[in-house]
């Protein structure tokens, strides 16, 4: 179904409060009615301890930094979906999977953001809460669950031209007449902090020495950073990305354009 700009527009707005504030399965485009989403109320972390889900992740050789903070965060890229065989398995916020749900994976934005996903291709959107890590294939930003790729229309292909947008994170309080209400949480700046793209890994330290070499005699900052796996040594080569996300990301277009398909952005 699509819908006119200036409808969006109007309707966007609300519909963030509402998503946020109820967290059940709502949807633009629907072929059933949709099973209301059990609300996932996170308990508040103790002082100075980060969730487990929030901790830096390996992944095939590849480290991933969840972000403090999905405020902001837009993205444009490929999404997929997964159904059986992990319907019924644990997802990594250790809820189990219903691929009839509207929940999604994402590699770093926190657990529960809520997202409006929409299908640039034929015009459909949804929204979804993220309760699980990934896709780790390819250039893949997103893997939706059966329902959510269904009525988006990407079953059928098995993958879709999407853009994201984070809603926002709640988390549900107690009211003093013994209600509950959805109240907005408290974000950091994500877009700071020292950012890097790292470029290439390697086990002989004078490949990523002559690469290193190559990329600072192109005019960028890059560094061979050592890094012990076991037994073995590998050193990564990184490119200096600037102080926000932003800047990362073109970084990382702009290191994937020249060569380096497998170019991705690191945070220290």
């Amino acid at each position: 179904m699509n819908y006119p700009g200036h409808f969006l527009r109007t309707i966007l707005p609300a519909l963030l409060l509402l998503c946020a504030a109820g967290f059940s399965g709502c949807t633009t485009v629907l072929t059933s009615t949709p099973p209301q989403a059990v609300p996932s109320a996170r308990p508040a972390a103790k002082a100075g301890k980060i969730p487990a889900t929030q901790r830096p992740y390996k992944i095939d050789g590849k480290t991933y930094y969840p972000l403090p903070s999905a405020e902001g965060y837009i993205d444009t890229g490929i999404a997929s979906w997964y159904g059986v065989p992990f319907h019924g398995r644990k997802t990594s916020n250790g809820e189990t999977y219903n691929m009839y749900d509207w929940t999604a994976a994402h590699k770093t934005l926190p657990m529960n953001t809520r997202l409006l996903v929409e299908n640039l291709e034929n015009g459909r959107s949804t929204t979804i809460r993220i309760n699980d890590r990934g896709p780790f294939v390819g250039n893949r930003i997103i893997d939706l669950s059966y329902n959510v790729a269904r009525d988006l229309g990407i079953i059928k292909e098995g993958t879709g031209q999407v853009r994201i947008t984070a809603l926002g994170e709640t988390e549900t309080v107690q009211l003093d007449d013994n209600k509950t209400a959805a109240q907005f949480l408290p974000h950091e700046d994500f877009q700071k902090g020292d950012f890097y793209v790292q470029i290439g890994a390697f086990t002989v330290r004078e490949n990523a020495d002559r690469l290193k070499e190559k990329i600072s005699n192109g005019g960028r900052e890059a560094e061979a950073v050592p890094y012990e796996r076991g037994d073995q040594t590998f050193y990564r080569v990184q490119v200096k990305a600037g102080s926000t996300l932003t800047a990362a990301k073109q970084m990382e277009q702009i290191m994937t354009g020249s060569g380096f398909p497998e170019a991705f952005v690191v945070a220290r």
